[in-house]
């Protein structure tokens, strides 16, 4: 069973059984989200060294590598509709952006629609959101995906779909100056590249990258 009312009952579920921690299964009792331990992994680092096109200066922010706690983390939001772990990861994240970025929006990595109908949400936007409230700055929709594809997660390097085109600017508005593009793994950097070209096309200035693991 997928789709919304599946999320919504597993929602339900975990609302109502004890929950075991996502990143290393100790119980949590009436805590949300992660025990504090693998909270403390959570550790937001900007990366000089990422496949995104060179920059003057790093515009990549990660938690870390895609295994462990944030493996699994992302998993439990993804494909168990864990969202209440969406805010401790948007706070980690928030933790991590440097002030000298200027962020004045977040927008997240659309997923295509028929993707989302079949998930019932998307984790990008739920990062996104959690992210804007730490910053103190909007959260918006401004990238639509036009065609569908497999998951890159789930590709080989070398079959990874080009993604040139694949994205465009939404009519909803951005605030003026540099936004934080958000998902949450970057794999090959094809979908942030794409994304990038579609909001510079759209005159913003400066697109920086988040993402809970690489």
């Amino acid at each position: 069973m997928t789709g919304p009312l599946w999320t919504g009952l597993a929602g339900l579920v975990r609302a109502l059984l004890p929950r075991p921690c996502p990143g290393c299964g100790a119980q949590l009792g009436a805590q949300a989200g992660l025990c504090r331990p693998c909270c403390a992994q959570l550790q937001a680092q900007v990366s000089a060294h990422s496949p995104l096109r060179p920059h003057p200066e790093p515009h990549l922010l990660t938690l870390g590598p895609y295994a462990g706690v944030r493996r699994r983390t992302v998993r439990a939001l993804k494909f168990a509709g864990a969202r209440e772990l969406a805010p401790v990861l948007g706070a980690a994240l928030a933790a991590g952006v440097p002030p000298g970025w200027g962020v004045g929006a977040v927008v997240p990595v659309p997923l295509h629609p028929a993707r989302q109908r079949e998930r019932g949400f998307n984790q990008a936007e739920l990062l996104g959101r959690a992210l804007a409230d730490q910053l103190g700055v909007p959260c918006v929709n401004a990238l639509r995906r036009t065609r569908a594809g497999l998951q890159q997660a789930r590709r080989r390097a070398a079959e990874r779909e080009d993604l040139l085109g694949a994205f465009e600017r939404s009519e909803l508005r951005l605030p003026p100056g540099p936004v934080l593009l958000v998902d949450d793994v970057l794999t090959t950097g094809k979908t942030a590249l794409a994304c990038q070209d579609a909001l510079h096309a759209a005159g913003v200035p400066a697109v920086y990258v988040a993402v809970v693991a690489r």
